[in-house]
Parts: structure tokens; C-alpha cells; sequence
């Protein structure tokens, strides 16, 4: 194969969004090319220095200007494992076009996104409620005056983050079973850079949640498929998955409404009227639920600030660091409990200096839930013994 055979889509090939994960074998190491959305059922693997040459993948570079730049004297090396990765659907182009469709007709004809991160809890739903319930009994009772139209909790993995979860939920644990729960989440591993609205169900070892269908359709009559494009970004992403055993446990069948919310601070890569901003979203979900009716219950999950060098910083994480980013936190927290409208403009004058990964989700819940106050109910830092990451979270009740 010459370059002059390749297809279009891979005479300046882009690459897409892909985690490489360390394997392996007979004392040699891979990498495999991890698909967050899944779109192939097996993963590719390849040599580190295939890795490298990737890095030149960004659509920008013709296949003949990257092996001029790589000096390569023989292009089929090149030219094959550009084939397999377009074959694996981690190009950009018809193959993976394709099979997108593919895994969107399966999510449809199953009717809900498979369970993800909440099988770490087991297969057992009664050892998984008699575990929840363990985590309730264990937390603070808070004791708020008032409704609780509202809470934020983490999405961190249970093990780190249960103290946070069950702050939370206990604060609506014995109130009244609402008509449903808008579960506002974020973004980590998918390619949409406006909301993500879900208009399928989710499976969970508890069983089936199924979403909110009368508020997807008046979404949808108002947006059209603006929501739902990039509904691919619900497979791998855990801040929504995370919180639904918890709902669950607490109140049944409850139908959800869930949303991937991006960082407002950062806007949306083109305003073209493709994708829809917070501040369209917040709007139409209001007027949703007002025309709907019934009682509410609004959930943001929320991790905030992520330092060290897992997220790039030169330094181990000590005391001093973990200091300043409770002070910066305590800060950020203080415009939120005032009532949100503050923290986007706090977050984007600073530059997010501690990358809070959730301040879309939060501000959002604010609006929506329109309190007349917010309760801090816990704050902690999440941090390993080398002090490679830390992630700080916090548990607070939104009252009315």
C-alpha cells in the first residue's frame, strides 16, 4: 500500500480520544489503546514506540510530512498500523463513524448503559443495602432546618469517598420520595463539550434506573438532538453512575434525569449552535420541570480540586500543598454556600488554579434548585501515601 491508496480520512489521520494502559508479556512491555466509549470489542495493543509515533496523529500533519518528520526510509510499518487503528475505529473517519452507530443501536435496543464503576460494590443487593445503610449509620446526622431540595457529593470511588456520599444522602434519607432525581455530573473521558443529556436508563447491581422519559422528550422537543449527540460520553463515565445505588437504596424506582455538565469557566469549543451551553440548559430544565410539576430532587456530583503531579504538578503532595488547597477550597466554597451565582466568575478570574473539575454541575444545581441556603456539611482531601494525587470533595445540602 502506497499513500496515494489510503482513504481520505487517513491522508491527515486524526486520532481519537484513547487511554494507554501498560501491558505486559514475556517480559515485554505494550501499550493498549484503550477506547473509553468502546466502540470495538477488543483492544488493541501495540509497541511503545507505535505509541510515539501516534502523538503525530492530530489531523494537522499529512502521512508523507509525518515519516519525512520520523526520517522513516520504509513507510509500510506506518502504513499498517495506521490500517489497524482505523479497523479498531480510533481514527477519525467513516469506520469510526460507524461503528459509534453501531454501539448507539445497542445502547438503544438494550434500553440503558451497562453498569460501570458500581460493580465494585458487588453482585449481592442485599450484602450491597446492608453496606450502604452501614455507611449512613457511620455519618454525622447534620441536623438541618428545612428542605433539602439538594446535595452535593463526590464521585470518587467508594473506597475513598464513602464518608463524603453518605454526609450527603443522610440528609435525605428519611425525607419524602420525590418524583424524581436530576443527577448533574461531569465529563471526563468523552468528546462533547456542551451538556450530555442521557435519554436511556442505567443498569446498576441494584438493578435497572430508568430516566425521566416525559422530561427527555420536552428536552428534546426543545433541542432537538443538540443533547443527545454525543450520548456515547454516558459509557465510560463514572459521576453519574456512581451516585444511582445510593438513589436506589433510599427510594426505589425512581426515575432520573442525567446530564454530563462541562466547565462553564472553559465555554464551548465553537459556539455554532451545535452543542447547548450551561446557561441554555439550566434554562430549558427549569422550564421542563415547572411544566412536568411534582417535587424534584437535585443531586451534583462533585470533586474538587485535583492536584499533583498525577495532574501534571512538579512536587509530591505534603502538608504545605494540602494547606493551600484547603485554604483555596474553603475560598471557593464560600462563594457557593452564598448562593452559587459568584463561583463561575470567581473560578474563571482565577484560573482555576487547583483544576475543580465540577464547578458546571454545581453551579447548575444552584440555579436549578434556587436555595435559600446552602449547608457545608463535610470537606476532605483524598490523598495516597506518595502524595502522587489529591482530590478534595465536599458533602452540602442545598435548603429551601
Amino acid at each position: 500500500m502506497s499513500t496515494a491508496d489510503l482513504a481520505e480520512h487517513l491522508q491527515r489521520p486524526a486520532l481519537r480520544r484513547i487511554h494507554p494502559v501498560q501491558l505486559q508479556k514475556d517480559n515485554q512491555v505494550f501499550l493498549g489503546l484503550q477506547d473509553p466509549c468502546m466502540l470495538c470489542p477488543q483492544m488493541m495493543v501495540v509497541p511503545p514506540q507505535a505509541f510515539q509515533v501516534m502523538q503525530f496523529f492530530n489531523g494537522e500533519r499529512s502521512v508523507d510530512e509525518i515519516a519525512s518528520t520520523l526520517k522513516l526510509a520504509d513507510m509500510a510499518p506506518l502504513l499498517e498500523l495506521l490500517r489497524k487503528l482505523d479497523e479498531f475505529g480510533l481514527i477519525w473517519g467513516p469506520t469510526c463513524e460507524a461503528l459509534e452507530d453501531k454501539k448507539k443501536h445497542e445502547l438503544q435496543s438494550g434500553g440503558a448503559f451497562a453498569a460501570g464503576a458500581t460493580k465494585s460494590l458487588g453482585e449481592d443487593p442485599a450484602a450491597i443495602r446492608a453496606q450502604l445503610e452501614k455507611w449512613l449509620d457511620e455519618a454525622e446526622d447534620a441536623e438541618l432546618e428545612g428542605t433539602v431540595a439538594g446535595i452535593v457529593a463526590c464521585h470518587l470511588d467508594y473506597g475513598r469517598g464513602h464518608p463524603v456520599y453518605a454526609s450527603s444522602y443522610r440528609t435525605i434519607a428519611k425525607g419524602p420520595r420525590p418524583d424524581r432525581v436530576v443527577v448533574l455530573g461531569t465529563n471526563h473521558f468523552g468528546l462533547g463539550d456542551g451538556v450530555v443529556m442521557a435519554d436511556l436508563g442505567f443498569e446498576s447491581p441494584l438493578g435497572r434506573v430508568s430516566a425521566d422519559q416525559k422530561i427527555v422528550e420536552r428536552m428534546r422537543a426543545a433541542t432537538g438532538r443538540k443533547l443527545f449527540v454525543d450520548i456515547l460520553d454516558h459509557v465510560p463515565e463514572h459521576s453519574i453512575q456512581l451516585h444511582l445505588p445510593w438513589i436506589q437504596h433510599l427510594y426505589g424506582d425512581v426515575p432520573v434525569v442525567a446530564a454530563l455538565v462541562p466547565d462553564p469557566v472553559v465555554g464551548l469549543i465553537a459556539d455554532d449552535g451545535a452543542r447547548v451551553g450551561v446557561d441554555e440548559f439550566v434554562d430549558l430544565l427549569g422550564h421542563a420541570l415547572a411544566a412536568e410539576g411534582g417535587r424534584t430532587l437535585f443531586v451534583a456530583s462533585a470533586d474538587l480540586s485535583h492536584v499533583g503531579p498525577a495532574f501534571g504538578e512538579p512536587s509530591p503532595v505534603g502538608d504545605q500543598r494540602r494547606r493551600e488547597v484547603e485554604s483555596h477550597d474553603r475560598a471557593m466554597m464560600k462563594e457557593f454556600l452564598a448562593g452559587g451565582n459568584n463561583l463561575v466568575a470567581k473560578m474563571r478570574e482565577l484560573k482555576n488554579p487547583t483544576r475543580w473539575c465540577s464547578v458546571g454541575c454545581m453551579s447548575a444545581v444552584a440555579r436549578l434548585a434556587k436555595p435559600s441556603c446552602i449547608e457545608l456539611i463535610d470537606y476532605r482531601q483524598a490523598v495516597d501515601e506518595q502524595g502522587h494525587a489529591l482530590v478534595s470533595s465536599a458533602s452540602m445540602a442545598l435548603l429551601t
